[in-house]
């Protein structure tokens, strides 16, 4: 699936146009899987940024029918209009760009390419269209940007993963939500400083920011870790995970307020996608791990702030239909944008190919506009669905994706009940190349992937057991992932002069690296006693994770007791300790967490 997105600047750029064709012949270049949508103010066109085949696509709204597709990135994940509002920005998330495209004449012109590198993810647009604001994934800044000169003009660290991010009416203030961190950053955007955090405890996997037209609050999706055994009366509860929307002040530091989705029998799952209505009459969610549309009357809603809101949904909102309504989608619903009348969404359905109109008041599909030809899916999108469906666990309430963030890891440590103990917390592990990192779990007692997974489905999600071709499929889905390039390294692959040196050190008997985490995945596979374990855990010593693609974590060794690798090095897991060698300098200690992130 990625190769198409790697060869398809290049058939532009020989005037070839057998890349459209091959796009809608070939059995796995069909999928676009859109992420995200936005829409003319005109109504004239939407457009769409398709994460599978690397592709932004243009719609003619009046006959429904796609007008232009073009190549946008390897990986993009983010959309919106800017300038004249005939221009569309892109983050290529993977390839570390941000590209401009103009609308013209039923047409899409790439108009700039901006370098910003670090995985740029979500981006908010001044009012007036020509500034741009980008979340930096993988180093925790946000990059400002002068869309009409083209270029970068600034950075500023704001914490770690900063996904998405919104911006006031007025320009001023910049709503930033460090999912790494489990807080929202509020930046002044004049003295471009941050001007305030606000804490979400327990809070993962933070969504796209939709902010008020008075500027006063932000609002946003997320889901919420409890530290709670996981039994069926817990979950049930709402003690191991749920979901929520927040708000936070913009025009000054208040403690946020939310509401709980949870429905009792029937929660919500995977939250991700926000936008209001034209008239901000209405709040609307997609729920991506439930498949559906969440529509709230806006006006009065039962925030709660210091103490709340409960574990399950507000009475309040199950006994006024027109407060709170479910609509269901299918698929997985993500981006969302709502047209002029106020009763029209447009919702980019990844796993559909499609971009689905939902009239809001009716509350029904009133249209669904394909984004290519339809095909029967293979085995890879058949575990791709697997992974991202909340309705195989209990009552709906997570997702594979829900822990291991689109198969990564992501901000807390966890109590998965894997190892047989209870409240015996561990860092998630990545689930890429995991059929060739065995053996499994922190303790390594697990040596059969496919009894791995059976317990995932009927113990930590409390689920029932997956068929074997749902298993197979989903093995299928998460051998076909592939990291994003690192962008610790340059271009070209190559590494920076502190990380060669860094990479001596790794090697270098001192620091005893590659005696555990040696080989093409930087693990030995096997069980070693580093002086790390509790009386509480139920099986002695660890399976030595692989360090590819580390520096994605914000949590480090198996109980998230260190915050950063430099703890890991000085502190918990240091040469001397681990190995009975010797400290490392300040120096090598710095030029080895460069070869690390590298890595």
């Amino acid at each position: 699936m990625r190769l198409l997105a790697l060869v398809l600047p290049l058939a532009l750029l020989l005037g070839d146009a057998s890349w459209l064709l091959a796009a809608k012949t070939d059995g796995l270049a069909q999928y676009r899987s859109p992420v995200d949508v936005a829409l003319d103010e005109g109504g004239k066109w939407l457009a769409t940024v398709n994460q599978t085949s690397g592709t932004i696509s243009l719609v003619d709204l009046p006959t429904g029918k796609v007008a232009d597709e073009k190549p946008c990135g390897e990986h993009p994940s983010f959309l919106r209009t800017c300038l004249d509002g005939q221009h569309l920005i892109v983050s290529d998330t993977f390839g570390g760009e941000i590209r401009v495209f103009e609308v013209a004449q039923g047409t899409l012109r790439l108009a700039a390419t901006i370098d910003v590198g670090y995985q740029p993810t979500g981006i908010a647009v001044s009012p007036d269209g020509k500034t741009a604001y980008v979340g930096l994934v993988a180093t925790g800044e946000v990059a400002q940007l002068d869309l009409v000169a083209g270029k970068l003009t600034r950075k500023l660290e704001v914490g770690k993963w900063p996904r998405y991010l919104a911006i006031s009416p007025d320009g001023t203030r910049l709503a930033v939500g460090c999912s790494g961190e489990s807080r929202i950053a509020v930046v002044d955007v004049p003295s471009w400083e941050v001007d305030y955090t606000q804490k979400l405890s327990g809070g993962i996997n933070l969504g796209q920011m939709q902010c008020s037209a008075d500027g006063k609050y932000v609002y946003f999706p997320w889901m919420i870790y409890r530290s709670n055994p996981i039994t069926k009366d817990n979950i049930r509860r709402g003690w191991v995970l749920g979901s929520r929307i927040g708000r936070v002040r913009l025009d000054k530091s208040e403690y946020r307020e939310a509401i709980t989705l949870d429905v009792p029998g029937t929660a919500v799952a995977d939250p991700h996608g926000i936008a209001m209505s034209g008239d901000e009459t209405r709040l609307i969610v997609a729920a991506s791990g439930t498949h559906e549309l969440l529509v709230y009357r806006r006006a009065d809603l039962p925030w709660e702030g210091i103490g709340g809101p409960g574990d399950l949904i507000d009475p309040k909102l199950m006994r006024d239909r027109d407060m709170f309504q479910r609509i269901e989608l299918g698929g997985r619903p993500m981006g969302i944008a709502t047209a002029a009348d106020g009763h029209t969404v447009y919702v980019a359905n990844y796993l559909k190919d499609a971009v689905q109109v939902v009239d809001i008041e009716s509350r029904e599909i009133v249209r669904e506009i394909s984004l290519g030809l339809s095909i029967e899916p293979n085995e890879v999108r058949h575990g791709e669905t697997v992974f991202y469906d909340a309705r195989r666990s209990l009552d709906q309430w997570y997702s594979c994706h829900s822990c291991h963030y689109n198969g990564g890891v992501n901000s807390k440590a966890m109590d998965t009940w894997n190892d047989g103990s209870a409240l015996t917390m561990k860092t998630v592990l990545p689930l890429e190349n995991v059929s060739q990192t065995g053996p499994w779990t922190w303790h390594g007692w697990q040596t059969d992937l496919d009894n791995a997974m059976h317990k995932s489905f009927t113990t930590t999600m409390q689920g029932r057991r997956a068929s074997e071709a749902d298993k197979l499929a989903l093995l299928t889905y998460l051998d076909s992932q592939q990291l994003p390039p690192n962008p610790f390294r340059g271009k070209d692959g190559t590494l920076s002069e502190s990380a060669q040196r860094g990479k001596q050190v790794f090697e270098s008997a001192e620091a005893n690296c590659v005696s555990c985490h040696s080989g093409e995945h930087f693990t030995d596979g096997a069980i070693h006693d580093v002086g790390l374990g509790s009386d509480e855990d139920q099986y002695e010593g660890f399976n030595t994770p692989t360090l590819v693609g580390i520096y994605r974590k914000v949590r480090f060794l198996h109980d998230a007791r260190a915050r950063d690798l430099e703890e890991v090095l000085t502190e918990y897991h240091s040469p001397k300790q681990v190995s009975d060698t010797r400290d490392l300098t300040e120096e090598e200690t710095a030029d080895l967490i460069s070869y690390l992130k590298s890595l």
